[in-house]
């Protein structure tokens, strides 16, 4: 308030400033006035003071224009803050009149403005003068010719706004509801009909709200003082706008349209006031509407502004918020006012003209409150006019005009124009002044638009109002669960029916029109909606004549189809190849945007009423088959496509994009059955199979062949009456026998397509109801109401045998065979899918199968087989257990059965999985029935059950239970042994091979009766009879099936010559039988031995394998020793074989070798080795169970197989190099039968035999000297040598004999070896000495392999000996090293480093040969001399002699000889040399006893045979002159200078050395390292200075050199 303060008196200053020099006295008034403010505190107090008004007053009557602004300024402050007396009004409205007259502008605007202010502060007229005086103020200035646009227009807003205001005031006054209802003006059209109805709906509801809320109920006479100035006001405005003089206002010369829109802008917004106080009422009735009733007058004579389009629109809103807000009191009026505006269309007017009446009607018709209100009020009065079906007829007449119009095409477009715009949200308007045809053909197609929207606006309305009736319970959705009621009830539904029975027929001729002749997307989607709209309303009123009508007028527009003369004028198109044309136009079907829009239209529709469509279904159904032709067909377009193009150059996205939509559409469709009632359920399927009927009939009326058109309908019939069942399978009962009937008719049918069509819509129907939950029940679930439970149980039974039948019924009385095929393709498919819960149809599907296996149809076979497989492999737990008998005799049938092998076969193998459920069965009633609890503990009990207690089991079970289970079992075993003897080898051997698989599997789940009648009557028995039937066949051979012919001669199918014969296909059965006995036996041997007479059975059994290794095929022979090796080996780990059994197989296999001594053919081969890898794996298994007298028993089986493999061996693989196949086995197994702990004294038994099998001694052989002729002597040698060639395949067999004797030897106790040990040295010393006679052979290299890893084995484990074997070892030690030695000194002298001759030249054949012997050499010298053996000296001499032997080699031999002498024989002599001064030498290290001792017998050796050499040589080259030596002597003089440089020897190395005492004493000791040998050579050295050969001469002078550093000279100095 102090801000408002400040202001004021800055106004005052402001005043006083301006007036300073002109106006004195207004200057003192002002500043006497600031005075006065400053005293002031509130607006209320300068209100009481009338001095700070008056100052203001008085600037503004000195008409100054400065002076004046600032005062009206003031002013409207003072007004506004209510700082003014409202006594003071007259005075300040006096003072505004004469602004108002001054002809300044901005004063006037001031003036205006200040009146505004007063209307709207508490200082509002309450009289009829100052009221008057003030708007008065505002016609003047509007009336006056000399004010400006912009004063006009603000003082016609004032006065808007004061006639606002002042009705406010009334309505407050009156106590009437608050606030204006609407909005003052016509509704707008918004971007589509159906916003325009939902949007005046809730219009017009919250209008009646406001109306009825807080108001008086009874209409009133009397006025407040308010409301008696605003009835004047009312009045007066109504005179000025019929053109008169108005008094109150003072007004004279108004313009009528400026009085008419404050009245529009009254009657719309003041309802309250009109429907309340009767005056205003009155004036309504009387003044107002005899105004516009008088300006709807339309004749020629009409001029002025009444005439003005303008002027004829206000008039028009004005009737129209009279008939919309009023109608209801005012009938008469508003029906005079209805009837003009109907009959205005009709004239012959101004278009301009009817188009305003054709807004002023859609604003009707998108109003559905109005609607209901006009149709109520007059068309179901029985004494008013028809209004709204005038209005409808009317609309539809001004839509029909464009059918008849020059311009109708260019108008049509322009109307899809506008609809376009329009749900752009763009508006439209009309140009008055534009006269061209543009403006024509746009004006025609407005009120066309105008004509359809109020046609839409009338659909949309009564689909309003039907929903309405709906939502009040008038009447029953389409969606409901409940039957529709016959008829429709209630005041809305009444309404709406007659609304819908008077008008349907006249929007469908308007519709259907505007949808076949548009193009525009907009008002195609604005009509469909319509269609749609009306459509449902006429569904859930149950109106079945407009339905139908609407439902049949939207599928022509769904798919278009184009006639014939539309077909040849595009094939007479030049632009298309005519071949093209050929296929295009087969179907041509072309979906326009029209066409998709109405079946998306149609689908939303049909979703709606799908409860209620009832027989209008079959129109619904034609149009989905071909929109389902259409979407599958390949010559189906879209409009964007022309036909002429070729389908390789279309663009199909867009058009594909449409049918995916339009094809899931048809399926939601569909799919939505699940939601519909049961009744309408059964309506859409009697409408899809009389769909189906109808073309069927017409495929068989039709001569020709049936047209792709009626295939593709029923097909389309079909697979919906599928997807609807499939939906509805929670109550399939009531429709299954519609559905299956009409797919039975089908197939019945001789057309292949339908009856193709038909099989497969009762495949996928049966498995579609069998795989539902609703058939799934429990019928072993205790129901709480038995009742109910055997209820539910008894329609289950029905339902599934009803489901069922039809295939029977299908096999039984079809003629056709692909109907019959068809059918047992279903019950395949459905006992696949869905077997396991079929429970009530297994004896009729048993029985079907049966009878099918009898068929001579090889097709119906196969496919009832594939059944029983399934049923066997799958449904075994769900038969019941009375038709188990029956699955096993169909199996058997089958089985039987010759027409086809393979099912044979096949059905053997299923009669293993029926045993293998019933022996399952059995075991889990035996625990049920007995009360026996299994431990879960108990795992070897339950790996290996004792079979025993299956008796005390059994004997606990129910009878009855196990007799039928046993007649199972034995039906199905006896069943396989008959088969065993079928004619058919591939059969029987299936069948026995199924038998004891059985056996073999189950047999533990047996009782032991069972198994004794088992081995009595089928094991045994199949044994013998499958002897029998092999040793009396046919031995002819058979040719093979007879293929056809070539150049005249029958061409036969090839048969592989192991069962070109009767009796070698029955010996592939017996071998069979002995394999399955062996299975049984080998599982069950504990097991069995306890039966009564296994004894002789297992006596007979040792006959009958024994008499078939010696008498039947290779074949039946393998199988009866894999028979009987199997049975004991498999359980001689466990100790579950008496030792009796095995001496007995011993004994079997001994008597078999024996007998086959004599038979050396490749059967008895194989046979042989298969008994001795028994033998070694029996051994090695049962080894335990073994003594000595058994083991002697094996050895010797063994050792008679390889004596006769000596004397019968076959030399034909020995001339390639490989070891015959019985002794390769004999080899294998060696290793395997070597003693147990517990025989340790049969090693030497063992080995001595195997040393049996090695060379002997050569009598001949002798020790090669050192003879310097011996070199020249090898050609007698190698003569000598070809007359010994040992054998070649015994020879084989000793090579690989080595290395398994060495291996062998070397697991042996170390008491046990020590016993054979002598006796293994020299056989492999003899074996390695047959170099000579055969050096290129393997037997030496093998023999010097074994050697030396069994001296490096001996050294490397030499340990403290045992107190008991420390005698009998020590001198077994000297023994074995005594024959060591000897191998040493005759292989290395005798054949090592010598020209031995060889038939392979090979350079790397011969230095693989010297990397042995200098290998040899090595493990000599690093190894054994070296080593902790702890070998005697004598030993150790000899051996250290031979090397010496070895390395005198080259300076030996005679000059000429040397020369001869090959490379590899002087580089072995040096490696000799070489290991000598090794052993000699001394470097940091170890130093022990043993080295000390071979140390010195080396040095001496050494010594001496250095000396020897060194004399050698310079004897020799004196001898020669002036010729040089070999090389050979020169390297060797070489070398050995050489390493004497670098020899050291250890202190007692040298002590042992021949030099004189002195020398002894004398050498300095001050080091470890000693060349004391240097000084015994010391003469040599001193011989060979004068030698020719100067690098001789060098080395000899470093020796001096190192002499004289041993013996200490080089540090004397002589004295000068």
């Amino acid at each position: 308030m102090a801000a408002f303060m400040t202001v004021l008196e800055s106004d005052l200053r402001a005043l006083s400033a301006e007036a300073r020099r002109r106006y004195p006295a207004i200057k003192d008034a002002a500043e006497h006035a600031i005075l006065k403010l400053r005293s002031m505190a509130s607006p209320s107090e300068i209100a009481h003071n009338e001095d700070i008004l008056r100052i203001f007053v008085m600037a503004c009557e000195v008409r100054n224009a400065k002076l004046s602004v600032i005062g009206l300024a003031c002013l409207q402050k003072l007004i506004s803050h209510d700082a003014i007396a409202p006594s003071a009004l007259k005075d300040i409205l006096s003072t505004l009149k004469d602004h108002g007259e001054m002809a300044d502008e901005g004063i006037q605007l001031k003036t205006l403005q200040t009146i505004l202010i007063i209307f709207q502060s508490r200082l509002l007229p309450d009289d009829e003068e100052n009221m008057s005086h003030a708007l008065g103020i505002c016609l003047h200035l509007l009336e006056n010719n000399r004010s400006s646009d912009s004063v006009r227009n603000t003082a016609a807003a004032t006065f808007r706004q004061a006639v606002a205001l002042i009705f406010d005031h009334v309505v407050s006054a009156e106590s009437l509801p608050a606030g204006r209802f609407g909005s003052g003006g016509y509704v707008s059209r918004t971007n589509s009909v159906t916003s325009d109805v939902n949007r005046n709906i809730k219009r017009l509801e919250s209008l009646e709200l406001q109306v009825k809320s807080g108001g008086p109920s009874l209409k009133r006479h009397t006025l407040t003082k308010p409301g008696k100035l605003g009835l004047c006001l009312l009045e007066d405005l109504t005179t000025l706008a019929a053109g008169g003089s108005a008094i109150w206002l003072h007004a004279s010369s108004i313009q009528r349209s400026f009085a008419l829109d404050l009245l529009e802008f009254i009657l719309s917004n003041y309802v309250v006031l009109f429907r309340t106080l009767i005056p205003f009422e009155q004036v309504l009735r009387h003044k107002i509407c005899s105004l516009l009733m008088t300006s709807l007058r339309t004749n020629s004579e009409i001029e002025g502004e009444v005439g003005e389009p303008y002027f004829r629109r206000l008039v028009l809103r004005c009737v129209a918020h009279i008939i919309r807000l009023y109608s209801s009191s005012l009938i008469t009026e508003s029906e005079v006012f209805l009837s003009m505006l109907v009959r205005v269309i009709a004239l012959d007017l101004p278009l301009w003209h009817r188009i305003l009446v054709l807004e002023v009607l859609r604003g009707f018709c998108v109003e559905a409150r109005t609607l209901r209100i006009l149709f109520q009020n007059f068309d179901l009065h029985p004494n008013n006019s028809n209004i709204v079906e005038g209005i409808v007829k009317a609309l539809s007449r001004v839509v029909s005009t464009v059918q008849y119009l020059e311009t109708g095409e260019e108008s049509l477009a322009a109307v899809a124009g506008m609809f376009s715009s329009k749900a752009k949200g763009i508006e439209w308007s009309l140009d008055t002044e534009a006269s061209n045809a543009t403006v024509l053909v746009a004006s025609e197609a407005h009120a066309i638009t105008l004509a359809i929207e109020g046609l839409l606006g009338v659909v949309f309305a009564v689909a309003t109002l039907t929903d309405e009736a709906v939502d009040d319970g008038e009447l029953e959705s389409p969606k409901c669960d409940n039957d529709p009621p016959a008829s429709c009830t209630g005041i809305n539904a009444t309404l709406c029916v007659s609304m819908v029975d008077s008008m349907w027929l006249t929007i469908l001729d308007a519709l259907s029109l505007i949808l076949m002749k548009s193009q525009g997307e907009a008002i195609i989607l604005e009509i469909l909606k319509g269609y749609q709209a009306f459509t449902q309303a006429c569904g859930v009123l149950r109106a079945v004549e407009p339905l139908n009508s609407f439902l049949a007028s939207l599928c022509k527009f769904t798919i278009y189809i184009p006639s014939e003369a539309e077909k040849r004028s595009i094939m007479l198109s030049p632009s298309s190849k005519r071949a093209e044309q050929l296929v295009d136009q087969r179907e041509g079907i072309i979906l326009t945007s029209k066409n998709v829009q109405a079946l998306r239209t149609l689908f939303n529709i049909t979703q709606r009423l799908q409860n209620v469509l009832g027989p209008s279904w079959v129109l619904v159904l034609e149009t989905l088959s071909a929109l389902d032709r259409a979407i599958h067909s390949p010559h189906a377009t879209t409009q964007e496509v022309s036909a002429t193009v070729p389908n390789l150059t279309r663009d199909s996205s867009g058009h594909h994009s449409d049918f995916s939509i339009l094809s899931s559409l048809n399926s939601q469709l569909f799919e939505s059955s699940a939601l519909m009632h049961i009744s309408a359920v059964q309506s859409l399927l009697s409408a899809l199979r009389q769909l189906s009927c109808q073309c069927m009939d017409a495929t068989l009326s039709s001569n020709g062949q049936p047209s792709n058109q009626k295939i593709g309908s029923i097909s389309f019939s079909v697979d919906r009456i599928l997807s609807v069942l499939t939906n509805n399978l929670h109550r399939v009962e009531p429709l299954w026998d519609d559905v299956v009937g009409h797919f039975i008719e089908l197939a019945d049918s001789p057309n292949p397509e339908l009856q193709s069509i038909a099989l497969d819509a009762l495949d996928k129907s049966i498995c579609a109801v069998l795989g539902s939950d609703h058939l799934l029940g429990n019928p072993s679930s205790k129901s709480t109401d038995a009742s109910n439970d055997l209820i539910e149980q008894s329609k289950l039974r029905l339902l599934e045998c009803s489901v069922i039948s039809p295939l029977k019924d299908l096999y039984s009385s079809s003629q056709s065979l692909d109907v019959r095929v068809g059918s047992l393709k279903i019950l395949l498919h459905v006992l696949e899918r869905h077997g396991e819960k079929l429970r009530y149809s297994w004896p009729n599907i048993l029985e079907m199968l049966r009878s099918i296996a009898h068929a001579s149809e090889k097709d119906l076979i196969a496919l009832g087989f594939q059944s029983l497989r399934v049923i066997m492999n799958d449904g075994l737990p769900t038969i019941p257990a009375n038709c188990l008998h029956e699955c096993i005799d169909v199996a058997g049938a089958y089985s039987a059965q010759k027409t086809e092998l393979n099912i044979s076969l096949t059905s053997v193998g299923l009669l293993w999985t029926a045993t293998d459920f019933i022996v399952k069965g059995l075991v889990h009633w035996t625990r049920e029935e007995s009360g026996a609890v299994a431990d879960p503990e108990n795992h070897e009990e339950k790996a290996e059950p004792n079979l025993d207690s299956h008796e005390e089991v059994n004997d606990a079970t129910n009878c009855t239970n196990t007799v039928e289970r046993d007649k199972l079992l034995f039906s199905v075993f006896s069943l396989l042994h008959k088969l065993g003897a079928d004619e058919r080898p591939e059969v029987r051997n299936s069948a026995i091979r199924m038998l004891f698989q059985t056996l073999g599997s189950h047999g533990q789940k047996l009782s032991r009766s069972m198994w004794e009648d088992c081995l009595s009557s089928y094991v045994f028995p199949t044994l013998d009879y499958a002897s029998h039937l092999a040793a009396t066949s046919s031995k002819d051979e058979w040719q093979g099936k007879e293929l056809g012919t070539r150049k005249g001669k029958a061409v036969h199918m090839l048969i592989h010559h192991s069962r070109n014969t009767a009796q070698k296909q029955w010996d592939e059965t017996l071998a069979l039988v002995l394999g399955g006995v062996s299975r049984i036996l080998r599982s069950f041997f504990p097991f069995l031995r306890s039966l009564k007479n296994f004894e002789s059975g297992w006596e007979s059994l040792l006959m009958f394998v024994k008499n078939s290794i010696l008498n039947g095929s290779k074949e039946v022979a393998l199988a009866a020793i894999n028979c009987l090796q199997s049975t004991v080996v498999s359980h001689s780990p466990k100790g579950n074989v008496p030792t009796t059994y095995i001496m007995s197989v011993l004994d079997i296999y001994e008597a078999v070798l024996r007998e086959t001594s004599n038979n050396s053919d490749h059967v008895a081969g194989k046979v042989k080795q298969e008994i001795l890898h028994g033998l070694g794996e029996l051994y090695s298994l049962a080894q335990g169970m073994f003594d000595n007298d058994m083991y002697s028993q094996l050895i010797l089986v063994v050792d008679s197989a390889i004596k006769e493999a000596k004397i019968n061996s076959n030399t034909f693989e020995a001339d390639y190099g490989h070891v015959p196949p019985v002794q390769r086995t004999i080899l294998e197994i060696l290793p395997l039968i070597i003693p147990a702990a517990h025989l340790s004294s049969m090693w030497n038994l063992l080995l001595i035999n195997l040393l049996h099998y090695l060379p002997e001694a050569n009598p001949l052989s002798h020790e090669i000297e050192d003879d310097p002729n011996q070199i020249s002597d090898s050609n007698h040698i190698v003569g000598q040598k070809k007359g010994d060639q040992l054998n070649n395949t015994y020879s084989l067999f000793t090579e690989k004999l080595v290395p398994v004797l060495v291996d062998i030897f070397l697991q042996a106790p170390l008491k046990e070896k020590y016993i054979i040990f002598p006796n293994v040295i020299r056989s492999l010393g003899r074996c390695m000495t047959t170099r000579r006679d055969d050096p290129d052979g393997t037997l030496w290299r093998l023999a010097v392999d074994g050697f030396q890893r069994i001296l490096i084995d001996d050294v490397n484990n030499v340990s403290p000996i045992p107190e008991t074997h420390l005698t009998i070892t020590r001198s077994s030690r000297t023994q074995v090293w005594k024959e060591v030695a000897d191998v040493y000194d005759l292989f290395l002298v005798g054949h090592c480093g010598r020209a031995l001759p060889s038939i392979r030249h090979s350079a790397a054949v011969h230095q693989t040969d010297e990397s042995v012997e200098m290998n040899i050499l090595d493990i000599l010298g690093d190894k054994i001399l070296v080593s902790d053996a702890d070998l005697p000296p004598d030993i150790l001499q000899r051996l250290i002699s031979t090397l010496d032997r070895c390395a005198s080699r080259t300076c030996s031999l005679p000059l000429e000889t040397v020369e001869l002498m090959p490379a590899h024989c002087s580089r072995f002599s040096l490696r000799c040399l070489q290991k000598i001064f090794s052993l000699s030498s001394y470097e940091t290290g170890d130093w022990n006893l043993a080295r000390s001792v071979v140390s010195k017998i080396s040095i001496l050796t050494l010594i001496s045979r250095c000396d020897y050499i060194l004399r050698k040589f310079l004897t020799d080259e004196n001898d020669l002159g002036e010729c040089s030596l070999p090389p050979a002597r020169i390297e060797e003089v070489i070398f050995v200078l050489r390493e004497l440089a670098r020899l050291r020897i250890h202190l007692e190395t040298a002590s042992s050395l021949p030099l004189h005492h002195h020398l002894k004493e004398g050498v300095s000791e001050d080091s470890l390292r000693r060349r004391s040998h240097l000084l015994v050579l010391f003469p040599s050295f001193c011989e060979l200075v004068i030698s020719r050969e100067s690098r001789v001469r060098e080395l000899v002078q470093v020796l001096l050199r190192l002499i004289t550093e041993e013996l200490g000279l080089q540090n004397i100095k002589l004295n000068t």
